[in-house]
């Protein structure tokens, strides 16, 4: 069996988002976020966006690869199959003690590009977060953005910044030639075999080739940090196979 660890491409929307739209208080004046949403919203896929600030975190947990056609992008691997996020309960509780990625935990907020290229604060209608009544309003009754509303736009302007550097290194990564197709083989509770492809991770051997000049530059953009932590992150295979095998035995 084979599977892919890039989220699907199909659609021209960001992962899990499917109605975002600019916060307004006109709009959304008299809306809430729904109290303890959790993170059913995340359990149909298998990988999930993150960023280089996050690889020393996220690599104790999942492996991380690099995926994508056009754009391609370091993302953690939380699935085995396709459209399993095996880190996601049925109720929507995320693994005790596990790493949250900030892409899942930014959900429902989002930055939309609007005229001009300026990046505004957007919200996913579409989730069933934005809600009706509750204890967590997105604008004051002086029409004014909430403590909700500040947070997220904080957390997302960081996260874009976070972004952005990381697109940097993987352009650095790209122009090193140092990304190679790769493919994971995983056999759950010892009668399932499962093969993953679609991804691409950084070659140990061309990477301990770099020149000396290179290697510094990296260390100064904290980039070799980042790029061992991807290396040491491919550990966690194992530990997605032990996750897969307690699910399938579990009634």
């Amino acid at each position: 069996m084979s599977d892919t660890v890039a989220p699907a491409p199909s659609s021209p929307l960001p992962l899990f988002y499917s109605r975002p739209v600019p916060v307004d208080a006109s709009r959304h004046k008299t809306k809430f976020l729904r109290d303890n949403p959790g993170y059913g919203f995340s359990a149909r896929t298998n990988s999930v966006p993150v960023s280089g600030a996050e690889f020393v975190m996220t690599q104790r947990h999942y492996p991380i690869v690099f995926s994508g056609r056009d754009k391609m992008l370091p993302v953690a691997v939380v699935g085995l199959r396709p459209d399993e996020n095996i880190c996601v309960d049925a109720e929507g509780k995320w693994l005790p003690h596990a790493y949250i990625p900030a892409y899942v935990r930014r959900y429902p907020f989002v930055f939309i590009e609007a005229a001009g290229g300026q990046l505004v604060l957007g919200i996913d209608e579409g989730g069933g977060i934005v809600v009706d009544d509750g204890k967590l309003p997105l604008f004051d009754a002086a029409g004014k953005p909430s403590q909700v509303v500040n947070s997220a736009l904080q957390f997302c302007a960081a996260y874009q910044g976070n972004h952005k550097a990381t697109a940097e290194y993987v352009e650095a990564l790209k122009e090193a030639d140092l990304l190679v197709d790769h493919q994971a083989q995983a056999t759950i509770a010892g009668t399932e075999r499962l093969s993953l492809a679609g991804f691409r991770v950084v070659d140990e051997t061309r990477f301990n080739k770099l020149p000396a000049a290179t290697l510094e530059t990296w260390r100064n953009k904290g980039w070799l940090a980042w790029t061992y932590a991807h290396l040491m992150s491919f550990a966690c295979w194992n530990m997605l196979a032990r996750l897969a095998a307690e699910r399938k035995k579990a009634p």
